[in-house]
């Protein structure tokens, strides 16, 4: 194999959670135009079709909306999935929410919510995706489950995001037990660990930018192509030997000191 083809994921048959905007948009974007039919989902219907018809212009997307944070709903989705598919080949685990509270106030709702979806629906969501994924694996293409998590699962955030950062870090963690368990089946799972990427979940990095990337090792916030490359990487054959990592995907922040 030669290495422009190392890299190659066309043909391949994707589900971005999260897809309408933000980093999943990034990567939907990019998988989208390297020829993979990408399917994106996201709680607001609307979003969802608008960039559906956007990222068609490249390829092949299409918009299925869906509230993943019950079992009911994951299981609707399936279905609609399973309806269109025989097989998938790539499932990039991204929708998520964030809730910040003071310690004393925090409310049971913030934590629910975050929990239900960051972490309870990620896990679901490939256990029932699981049978399709097993049926595009092979030894020599393993399908590729990617679990976006948050440097914030890898260090103590400035803010009282306590939910979202117990989540983020318990994600991690699953992660490495999932790829333990799938690698049987030809299923290999890993993570991304994003820093700061301009996105409605990322307010500060959206709206100053100059501020936030003063305290990056790289002194820059993320772009689209570095979030969309890290999946790529992961999701093709140079990536097949990667199990059961997460990779920080931050310009050095993680190892930054802040204070």
């Amino acid at each position: 194999m030669v290495m422009k083809d190392i890299f190659d994921i066309s043909g391949r048959v994707a589900i971005v959670t999260g897809g309408s905007r933000g980093i999943g948009k990034m990567i939907a974007t990019e998988f989208v135009k390297r020829g993979v039919k990408t399917y994106i989902t996201s709680r607001k219907a609307k979003p969802c079709h608008v960039t559906a018809k956007e990222l068609s212009d490249y390829g092949e997307c299409i918009a299925i909306p869906y509230d993943l944070s019950s079992v009911e709903g994951i299981s609707g989705f399936i279905r609609e999935i399973s309806g269109r598919e025989n097989h998938l080949d790539i499932l990039i685990n991204n929708a998520g929410a964030a809730w910040t509270a003071p310690f004393d106030d925090f409310p049971e709702s913030g934590w629910d919510k975050v929990m239900n979806i960051n972490i309870k629906s990620v896990f679901f969501l490939t256990q029932q995706f699981a049978p399709l994924l097993r049926l595009g694996a092979s030894e020599d293409q393993p399908s590729k489950v990617i679990n976006i998590a948050s440097i914030d699962g890898l260090r103590t955030p400035r803010l009282e995001t306590y939910s979202y950062v117990a989540s983020k870090a318990g994600l991690i963690g699953m992660t490495g037990l999932m790829a333990k368990r799938l690698i049987d089946d030809n299923i290999i799972v890993n993570g991304i660990a994003p820093g700061a990427f301009s996105s409605n979940m990322n307010i500060s990095a959206r709206d100053d930018p100059d501020r936030v990337a003063s305290v990056i090792p790289a002194k820059r916030i993320g772009r689209a192509d570095d979030i969309a490359g890290t999946a790529v990487y992961m999701c093709s054959r140079a990536g097949d030997y990667l199990v059961g990592t997460t990779i920080a995907v931050d310009g050095g922040l993680v190892y930054a000191r802040t204070d």
